[in-house]
């Protein structure tokens, strides 16, 4: 019962802090454009009024925080189509879901592990998405320039070279060759918007893309030639890379199945013999065991990780 009654009022409280920002918010005096244009859409109301409004307030409120186009930024890195304040809806959303479930199963420990459940989830998501976005842009690469060297020699422009490559490859490349694109339309240095894109990817390799389309503006040369050499400098850097994870893999799959094997083995005797952990846990002695094995676990998962991490 008291955990019902934490969940609920956590609940009441942010959701009267909600409506309250929403009412109590200042608001511009506003013409609907439906009394200016009567072939404009009338303005939403309903359920669509309120999903506008709470919009509103969560990109008011990342604006005010300074957050707004870092989380941005996030989103781009990701490839997440979505507006920071809907992302920002759905994790308020999911933490008072977490907090109510988690109060009435948990109690109020529950309510708080619960709440952090969504917001983790979420950042979580969002680097494995920006992780997998990267790793295909870097193995795409080889091909792209391949596509644009060879674009080149038939007499292209780089611009055209561009474009072709955001017509002819796959996602992430073409997503990315089309926002170069688009940006020097409306009046961009196309070095400058190069240079971003290796930022986004993380990718040293087109750096040095952007890097040689720069001094070929500059100076002028053959650049389908240097695309070439450095496509072949980045296939040998690849392929140097594979063989470093294959000889690494050993390494790799041991540091997994020693971190676990504690954790498997303490959740089997958790379900088969409680009562053998029981006198573990049942101490401050056997507690604080349990603590400087994690730490040391932790330590060890650091060391594992870097020793079999090869940087080039």
């Amino acid at each position: 019962m008291t955990a019902l009654v934490w969940s609920a009022v956590g609940a009441c409280a942010l959701a009267v802090a909600l409506v309250a920002a929403v009412v109590l918010a200042p608001r511009p005096v506003r013409v609907d454009i439906t009394r200016l244009d009567p072939t404009a859409r009338p303005a939403q109301r309903g359920w669509s009024g309120i999903t506008d409004d709470a919009a509103r307030l969560g990109d008011t409120v990342l604006r005010r925080l300074g957050r707004r186009q870092a989380l941005l930024d996030v989103l781009e890195r990701a490839g997440v189509h979505r507006t920071p304040a809907q992302v920002l809806g759905v994790v308020v959303g999911g933490a008072v879901a977490g907090n109510a479930l988690g109060g009435v199963v948990g109690g109020p420990l529950g309510a708080v592990v619960l709440t952090a459940v969504v917001p983790l989830g979420v950042v979580l998501s969002l680097r494995v998405r920006t992780g997998r976005r990267r790793a295909a842009f870097a193995d795409q690469l080889d091909d792209t320039l391949r596509l644009m060297s060879s674009s080149m020699r038939a007499g292209h422009s780089v611009l055209r070279a561009l474009e072709a490559v955001s017509h002819e490859a796959a996602a992430p490349t073409a997503e990315e060759f089309a926002r170069v694109l688009n940006e020097v339309r409306v009046g961009r240095d196309p070095v400058a918007a190069l240079d971003e894109v290796a930022e986004r990817m993380s990718s040293e390799d087109f750096s040095w893309v952007a890097q040689a389309v720069a001094i070929h503006r500059e100076v002028g040369g053959n650049l389908a030639e240097v695309l070439d050499r450095v496509g072949v400098t980045i296939r040998d850097r690849a392929q140097l890379k594979r063989q470093a994870r294959t000889l690494s893999a050993e390494g790799r799959v041991s540091g997994i199945v020693l971190l676990a094997m504690p954790i498997v083995l303490g959740g089997g005797l958790q379900l088969t013999a409680p009562a053998y952990l029981g006198r573990l846990t049942a101490s401050g002695t056997g507690l604080v065991m349990l603590v400087v094995a994690g730490v040391l676990m932790v330590a060890g998962a650091l060391w594992v990780r870097r020793v079999v991490t090869v940087r080039f």
